[in-house]
């Protein structure tokens, strides 16, 4: 979708355990970052889009989370929508407030993600993303597993420890055998993705893990599920993310220094396709592709959802960053790394500045501001003009359930 929503302000909590700290705290502290980076106020915002996707589950929040947060801060009367989207709910969020913003309906809106994964009872947090899958299946989970397996030609995974992971940690691990069977890629790639991350992550203030790690050091670490060891597995994780959005309009009113505009976002779902048909997120970016005129190689940084280190590798291939079969040699290139052709996750991405699932997609757009303005500190991209961000959330068989991926430019306003 063509947009024209530009954006006013950006608000980020560190992330991490954040166990002792009320889910809507960690929104309303992220909110308060984002009013106060745009120089507004809570009175000023007309529409608010809140996304979470464990409250419910976790601290036992439903239906209304986003008014109890926003009530917090002194905002009511406006519409507020919750959004649950799977991993891709606040991205999603982000994508319907450009939407009515570029529509002429606000001229300002608020756009939160926040979220608790962290408990005392982690069958709860599996139990979260357990049911980002068709859980009334008559096959199951192990099913709809032998299902994907099937369809790619690949070993399932055992069994064995299934019940101390994520599902989607099997999920993951299937796509990079298949991977690997297919195009070569090892092990080792998928340790450099870790490896960069990790880079990268030990600039980031707000990053969960910000100690560097090599590829021999990912290679050695604990193993979850062949070929993924842990640090290959993006972590649980607390926090929130707060975006202001306003219209060119009220941008100009504002005298934005820096102004970032939204340019495309591209929201879809998944369907039956087959294993080497082009799948959601390929979809997804090469309509922004075309809505904006432009190829990929025009982007300046990437913040992809690795929510695994083959993810990242594949993201690569279906996003046009490399060929297909190609992304293990480009990590290993540089390419990808800061001071590269195109930095991905600059932020540490989701392996190491964390995966609160509900947050994920609002904390891309943040660092992607960051870069755009110049003012992302040691992780900074040389002149960086068109960023891009890819959420991706759920699983329908062999692809994802929600994809979004948004377009940010530098602009200048006349």
């Amino acid at each position: 979708m063509r947009m024209n929503a530009y954006i006013a302000g950006i608000g980020m909590t560190k992330f991490g355990n954040h166990m002792q700290t009320p889910l809507k705290q960690l929104a309303g502290d992220a909110i308060t970052l984002a009013l106060q980076d745009a120089g507004m106020g809570a009175g000023d915002m007309q529409a608010a889009y809140m996304a979470n996707a464990a409250g419910g589950l976790i601290v036992g929040q439903g239906m209304i989370g986003g008014q109890v947060a926003l009530r917090e801060l002194g905002i009511g009367q406006i519409p507020v929508l919750n959004i649950e989207n799977a991993c891709a709910s606040a991205s999603s969020a982000f994508n319907q407030a450009c939407a009515m913003v570029s529509a002429g309906y606000y001229d300002v809106a608020l756009v939160c993600g926040y979220e608790k994964l962290f408990h005392e009872d982690k069958r709860r947090t599996f139990a979260a993303f357990s049911g980002a899958v068709d859980v009334e299946s008559e096959l199951g989970l192990q099913g709809l597993l032998q299902g994907i397996c099937d369809d790619l030609g690949v070993e399932a995974p055992s069994a064995e420890g299934a019940d101390k992971r994520s599902a989607f940690m099997d999920i993951y691990a299937v796509s990079a055998r298949y991977h690997m069977q297919k195009y070569g890629t090892t092990a080792a790639q998928f340790a450099a993705v870790s490896a960069k991350n990790s880079l990268h992550g030990s600039l980031n203030p707000n990053a969960q893990y910000r100690d560097v790690l090599s590829v021999e050091d990912v290679l050695a670490a604990r193993g979850i599920v062949e070929p993924l060891t842990l640090p290959m597995c993006s972590p649980i994780g607390d926090g929130a993310a707060a975006v202001v959005v306003v219209s060119e309009r009220k941008a100009r009113q504002m005298g934005l220094s820096k102004p970032v505009r939204v340019v495309s976002s591209v929201l879809g779902s998944g369907w039956d396709h087959g294993a080497n048909e082009p799948n959601l997120g390929s979809y997804c970016a090469e309509s922004v592709y075309e809505e904006a005129g432009i190829d990929p190689g025009d982007i300046s940084c990437v913040e992809l959802h690795d929510a695994s280190a083959p993810s990242e590798i594949q993201a690569y291939e279906y996003l046009g960053l490399c060929e297909p079969g190609e992304g293990g040699a480009h990590v290993e290139s540089g390419a990808s790394t800061l001071g590269g052709a195109q930095p991905v996750n600059t932020s540490g991405g989701l392996l190491r500045k964390g995966h609160p699932v509900g947050a994920t997609g609002t904390a891309q757009i943040c660092e992607l501001t960051l870069q755009l303005q110049g003012r992302a500190g040691e992780r900074q991209v040389e002149n960086a003009r068109l960023g891009l961000a890819h959420n991706a959330g759920g699983s329908l068989k062999t692809d994802t359930a929600a994809t979004v991926v948004t377009l940010l430019q530098r602009e200048e306003l006349s």
